[in-house]
């Protein structure tokens, strides 16, 4: 089980992932606006793990495996929104950012095939801060939701309001009710992940950190944890990205421009230096 730090707790997707073809009929159209979207959710961490303590028997207990099969995909949306600017030096654009849809196909491949006696079930979530004024966020989310992404939204009200223990928490809970046989981590985050990981990898978990090599460190020089620069990913985005990677550079050496002006720099630096 991964550690937990001794902060506010996150809710999470009630119960374990279902098939598609598990899934209950859609209920008939009322005409009345639904209260929510997903299950009902915990209120925390240790209220999820209560539930779970002592399952009932069902087909995971019948053919002799204690828990089911997990593939685990967790997005850290800030960070990789973040980085990516970063990566960049510019604004992202529609062409410049990641597509889920080609995501979603690379990771489900990499689960097997679903036809499979032992095939894991699959699982996707993407962790996003929402601003106040969320604007074009909500057809985001809503395509998210039909690529079949869970979205898990948190309120960015202030400056601290982020999601990573929501993302721990997540993991811990899926890491109890299953048996989590692969987890790729979409995040840069070093500070957040890089302990948690490292001890489910000596758990017997395959955890793969995907994310942009400039800013991946804590994974790249990892002797535990696997790898993959996010362009690397078949498909993840329309067209090469306007950066040059250390890791993939021509022969003939290449030039990395600024991401900002020399003198927007300067004058930053000197207005924070004579406060």
């Amino acid at each position: 089980m991964i550690g937990r730090r001794q902060v506010r707790r996150a809710t999470a997707p009630a119960g374990p992932p279902r098939r598609v073809s598990d899934a209950p009929p859609e209920p008939p159209r009322t005409g009345v606006p639904a209260t929510r979207h997903t299950a009902p959710v915990s209120d925390s961490l240790d209220a999820a793990l209560a539930t779970l303590t002592e399952p009932e028997p069902g087909p995971a207990a019948v053919d002799g495996r204690t828990s089911p099969a997990l593939d685990l995909l967790i997005w850290d949306a800030p960070n990789i929104d973040m980085t990516l600017s970063t990566v960049i030096g510019a604004r992202p654009t529609a062409a410049s950012r990641p597509r889920f849809d080609a995501i979603a196909a690379w990771f489900v491949e990499g689960a097997g095939d679903p036809s499979l006696p032992d095939a894991p079930d699959v699982e996707a979530c993407v962790f996003a801060n929402i601003p106040p004024q969320p604007g074009t966020l909500q057809r985001w989310v809503e395509a998210l939701r039909g690529f079949g992404f869970a979205v898990f939204a948190r309120p960015k009200s202030q400056p601290d309001d982020d999601i990573d223990q929501d993302m721990l928490d997540h993991i811990a809970v899926r890491a109890h009710s299953h048996r989590l046989r692969r987890l790729v981590v979409f995040s840069g985050d070093g500070r957040n992940f890089a302990e948690p990981l490292e001890r489910l990898v000596r758990e017997g978990t395959h955890v793969v950190v995907v994310a942009f090599s400039e800013v991946a460190g804590y994974a790249i020089s990892s002797d535990l944890l696997e790898f993959i620069d996010i362009e690397d990913v078949p498909g993840a985005f329309v067209e090469p990205l306007d950066r040059v990677r250390l890791d993939a550079l021509p022969p003939d050496g290449a030039w990395l421009r600024p991401t900002r002006s020399l003198r927007d720099f300067v004058s930053s630096f000197t207005a924070r230096r004579d406060r």
